[in-house]
């Protein structure tokens, strides 16, 4: 016949009584009296089989049995502990794992210090960030591959949460030998008749469209040459000489040799950058404890 699983309770009382030796002073430790604690003390002996204790006149000691089960208790206490540790911080958004997809043009302008500025706030919770286009992200937050993503021009999708983080500026991106990389500011118009690169719209359709809007809304549509999904590799094509591109400012900080970032005009045109979730999760409390420290960076905690 199987024996019932030992309570934590009354390992609780074994472990204060095997350290105490003594009923009085054990009882008062647990704040409970002497006969509750002899109590629970039998009927652990009950389920182990055996005494756990010596009982003599003004002397109480620990049985073979006791010894034995003294290290496996306080394990126990122990785990229960840190579970509880755990659990609530857990419930607070202080632990857990968090999983984040982002645009790699992202990573030369605002995550790393997002990242470091939640990791500041919340350093027990494991981070996992993958970099992902438009299009998987979208995906990956719909299939629960991923918790939330930071993208550029992400569409309105049915069952997700879009917001708003950010705008930046569109950039001219140039071979350093080109005519116009020796203006400070070029006129987007002149790009017309150019060959760009692009990334390509089954990857980023979003970003590809915005791009091609921003060149209709200078008079021309682009002519579309070689593509790349990174915008790393976007630069090293435009360095090589196979066309020019637009692309946010951040880009600038790819220090690549042969390339040449120039502002544009008309200066309004914008590229958006935002998060995405899933609809009716943002209560949850990793992503609520990110969202925070993410609205108030791009509030002006920047």
């Amino acid at each position: 016949m199987n024996r019932p699983e030992l309570g934590l309770q009354q390992l609780h009382a074994f472990a204060v009584l095997a350290e105490e030796l003594h009923f009085g002073r054990a009882a008062a430790r647990l704040g409970i009296a002497q006969p509750p604690l002899s109590q629970q003390i039998r009927r652990l002996e009950a389920k182990v089989g055996h005494p756990l204790f010596h009982r003599e006149p003004g002397r109480v000691s620990l049985t073979a049995a006791g010894e034995e089960l003294l290290p496996a208790a306080r394990r126990a206490m122990a785990e229960l502990a840190a579970g509880l540790h755990t659990a609530r911080r857990a419930g607070a958004g202080e632990a857990g794992r968090l999983r984040i997809g982002f645009a790699g043009s992202l990573a030369l302008t605002v995550l790393p210090e997002l990242l470091r500025r939640y990791r500041e706030h919340r350093p027990a919770v494991e981070l996992e960030i993958r970099e992902m286009t438009t299009a998987p992200q979208l995906a990956a937050v719909q299939e629960r591959r991923i918790d939330l993503g930071l993208l550029r021009e992400p569409p309105e999708t049915a069952g997700l949460r879009i917001e708003t983080l950010l705008t930046e500026e569109f950039v001219a991106v140039l071979p350093a030998g080109h005519p116009l990389a020796g203006q400070r500011i070029v006129p987007l118009a002149a790009l017309a008749g150019e060959p760009f690169v692009l990334m390509p719209r089954a990857v980023a359709p979003t970003v590809h469209e915005r791009i091609l809007d921003v060149c209709r809304s200078a008079g021309f549509t682009p002519d579309l040459g070689q593509q790349a999904v990174e915008w790393q590799t976007v630069a090293a094509l435009v360095g090589a000489g196979l066309g020019v591109s637009l692309a946010p400012a951040g880009i600038r900080r790819l220090r690549l040799p042969g390339v040449a970032y120039r502002r544009i005009t008309p200066g309004t045109e914008r590229t958006r950058v935002a998060a995405c979730w899933r609809s009716g999760e943002e209560g949850g409390p990793l992503l609520a404890g990110f969202l925070a420290t993410l609205r108030g960076f791009t509030d002006g905690g920047r």
